[in-house]
């Protein structure tokens, strides 16, 4: 019997992505996005497609009622965490209360199983690096608390209502199909889009950073492993290869190169930010044989050589809903 999985955020990043390689492993997969962050043209062929957004309380349970999916990946998301200060209702209410809608929908009509993507975030600056999943959470910004409480919510369905779940925390992933149209929010997205645009190529404050980038594509496995077993734990998934900002941009630049772009890099204000932030993946690697081998080179110019081809967008601009303390570089669009 045919599995049935439906993927919130179908056309953001994570949901085109494993959406594209569970169709090749037969599964029925029905998608739900508001288009927020996505775009239709990422979407694969033989999904069946709701546009709907999951904060619509009454419209998902209808969607999960009709479609009785067996598992639900809970991908949709708004992930800014430096902006998630100035936004904070949009926050809890795009990545808590709409997540709150999903674990509802699959306690009501007996799903067997939600895959949750939780964030790095939730780790905050308390800890060294690499992050581990014994560390207790102290996220720094709205959006690390909103995903933090529903990794809390998550639990208490568990053991008050039996629904089974299990919950990834991946960091700064990054592929075909993510949005680069979003200036707040992922990288090497940005810069994709700043190259495109004709802009110079931002960073905040000293570069000095450090991050761990992953390909999208090694997620798949694991994600698909864990519909099947693993209930109630939580697992790091990313790159053990950490850099500075600096020297990814060092990296793009070369790539940009290569397709007759030739960059200028300008510093920013420096935000709040954890200056240290990538994870330890052994749990992950020991029990879901989770094995990262990001080539960072090859997979910017593969989203390069993607982006090259897509169609001029908007750039998406937030309603900020507090002015104060807001940075330069985002004060300027007031």
């Amino acid at each position: 019997m045919t599995n049935k999985v439906l993927i919130t955020g179908i056309a953001g990043l994570f949901g085109s992505n494993i959406s594209r390689y569970l169709l090749m492993k037969n599964y029925i997969v029905i998608g739900v996005d508001n288009f927020s962050g996505g775009y239709r043209e990422n979407i694969a062929d033989g999904i069946i497609l709701y546009d709907v957004d999951i904060k619509d309380y009454n419209l998902f349970n209808q969607i999960v009622k009709k479609e009785k999916p067996d598992y639900i990946l809970h991908f949709a998301a708004y992930a800014a965490e430096g902006l998630s200060h100035y936004i904070r209702n949009h926050n809890y209410s795009n990545n808590l209360v709409a997540t709150s809608n999903v674990i509802n929908a699959a306690i009501n009509y007996d799903v067997k199983k939600i895959i949750f993507t939780s964030s790095m975030a939730v780790y905050g600056e308390k800890y060294n690096p690499p992050f581990t999943e014994q560390m207790i959470p102290m996220p720094i910004d709205p959006y690390g608390i909103a995903k933090y409480a529903s990794e809390l919510d998550l639990l208490q369905a568990k053991e008050h209502f039996g629904l089974d779940y299990s919950i990834i925390r991946p960091h700064n992933v990054i592929g075909k199909y993510q949005n680069i149209w979003d200036k707040y929010r992922n990288v090497i997205g940005i810069w994709i889009r700043q190259m495109l645009d004709g802009q110079p190529l931002t960073i905040y404050g000293d570069g000095l950073q450090k991050r761990a980038f992953s390909d999208i594509y090694y997620y798949c496995e694991p994600i698909e492993k864990l519909l099947y077993d693993f209930g109630g734990e939580i697992y790091n998934l990313g790159s053990d290869y950490n850099i500075t900002i600096k020297e990814a941009m060092n990296i793009f630049r070369k790539c940009a190169l290569n397709f007759g772009y030739n960059t200028e890099v300008v510093f920013l204000e420096e935000r709040r930010e954890a200056k240290y932030a990538y994870s330890s993946q052994e749990k992950a690697k020991s029990m879901l044989g989770f094995n990262d081998n990001t080539d960072l080179e090859k997979i910017i110019s593969e989203m390069i050589e993607w982006a090259i081809k897509q169609p001029k967008r908007t750039v998406k601009k937030m309603k900020y809903e507090i002015y104060k303390n807001i940075y330069s570089y985002w004060k300027e669009e007031l």
